[in-house]
């Protein structure tokens, strides 16, 4: 075995067990409560009704399916991400071709990303910054692409916000690539133009690329969230250098099967990412990528989902007697007293499946788990079912 071929493998075995996997096994021989009809809460899967234009726009490109797709997105894809983004957040221009790239979903991308931006032997341990708790895509691709993750806490005596002042001048130093989440998975937190400003002066000052994941960006309690290439534009930055934000037909649209994206901003890394994934992206088939140019241009099905998200957001908390709802995404990031006994509570009590909060987040350099302490909580059903989840969590010891 070539060193090389040694790394890969080494870099592999640091990955622990997903955290949907490490869920089925905390739940293997239990049983839900047989009483009541299970609520799963644990996937972060919209369970909404299909936009109208799907089945339409599907059967009229069924011919697509006998022609192989490009894995940058056909032009009329990237043309209609490249109106949503000037439409959403005002800017004046980005190039479709250029600037844009179809994503085979997110969860591709953002693992991808730090593949085509980290370059292990430039240094002597490139960092990828990320927050703490997280995606966990962020830290597996940061261990595959022989970076070292740097965790930027996130905790509730800092509102959640992945504190930059937390990070030694040493590791800016040497940062390749930093990873932000706003709305945050899993926590609701927001980023705010000063926070972009800032991480763009830092990017600018130490040479390091910002992948700013808005998947959750359609999705907010108030007032719609900033993007980054938004506040790039807004510092002069048109070419939006060291700027990439990736976004998600799964969340806004309800679409997760579809398994289509967005990947938009600065063009030379647009071309060396375009450059990887034609070796290696898996790219969306034709005829649902009429469709997901039909989702990016419609904003009715947005608008209505989002006011079924607030309105499902209310009703748990209505129900649930305490708490408000998060700045931003469909999750409740609830304190409870052990993350993992309250999961296993929840599914044998109340037929409830949602996830312990530590397998999102990976301990510190002081050995803490700021996730540990805290569930997530999917409001992915509509109101019903999350008055219904309030009501039987209500119910439950084990609350913080």
């Amino acid at each position: 075995m070539s060193h090389t071929d040694q790394s890969r493998q080494v870099r592999l075995e640091q990955l622990g067990a997903y955290p949907f996997a490490r869920l089925k096994t905390l739940l293997a021989g239990r049983h839900p409560n047989p009483e009541l009809p299970h609520i799963d809460a644990g996937a972060g899967e919209p369970r909404l009704p299909l936009p109208d234009f799907v089945a339409g726009t599907l059967a009229a490109h069924l011919d697509g399916f006998s022609r192989y797709p490009a894995t940058t997105g056909n032009d009329a894809l990237r043309e209609a991400i490249a109106a949503w983004l000037m439409r959403r957040y005002g800017l004046a221009r980005i190039d479709p071709a250029t600037q844009v790239l179809s994503a085979n979903g997110t969860r591709e991308a953002l693992f991808a990303i730090a593949h085509a931006l980290i370059n292990p032997e430039a240094s002597k341990k490139p960092y990828a910054l990320m927050p703490n708790p997280m995606y966990q895509i962020y830290l597996g691709a940061a261990i595959t692409a022989g970076a070292k993750p740097f965790f930027m806490p996130c905790t509730s005596a800092n509102a959640f916000e992945p504190d930059l002042d937390a990070v030694p001048a040493e590791v800016w130093a040497d940062t390749a690539i930093v990873y932000v989440c706003s709305p945050s998975n899993p926590t609701g937190w927001i980023a705010d133009h000063a926070y972009f400003t800032r991480l763009i002066e830092l990017a600018d000052r130490h040479d390091f690329h910002i992948v700013s994941d808005e998947c959750y960006s359609e999705i907010y309690w108030q007032q719609a969230p900033v993007g980054l290439l938004q506040v790039a534009e807004s510092l002069g930055r048109t070419d939006y250098a060291r700027c990439l934000v990736m976004n998600s037909l799964s969340k806004r649209s309800a679409l997760p099967g579809l398994r289509s994206g967005l990947i938009a901003g600065d063009d030379s890394l647009i071309a060396r990412f375009a450059k990887l994934r034609s070796y290696t992206g898996p790219a969306t088939p034709l005829p649902l990528q009429h469709v997901a140019a039909a989702a990016w241009s419609d904003e009715s099905h947005v608008e209505q989902h989002l006011m079924l998200y607030r309105q499902s957001l209310k009703a748990f908390f209505a129900a649930f007697g305490r708490g408000e709802p998060p700045f931003g995404s469909f999750f409740i990031w609830l304190p409870v007293a052990n993350d993992e006994a309250f999961a296993v509570a929840a599914y044998e009590q109340q037929a409830i499946t949602l996830l312990p909060g530590s397998y999102l987040a990976a301990d510190d350099a002081t050995d803490h788990n700021p996730g540990a302490g805290y569930v997530r909580i999917a409001l992915v059903d509509g109101p019903d079912k999350a008055a219904e989840l309030g009501r039987r969590l209500k119910a439950m010891s084990g609350l913080s």
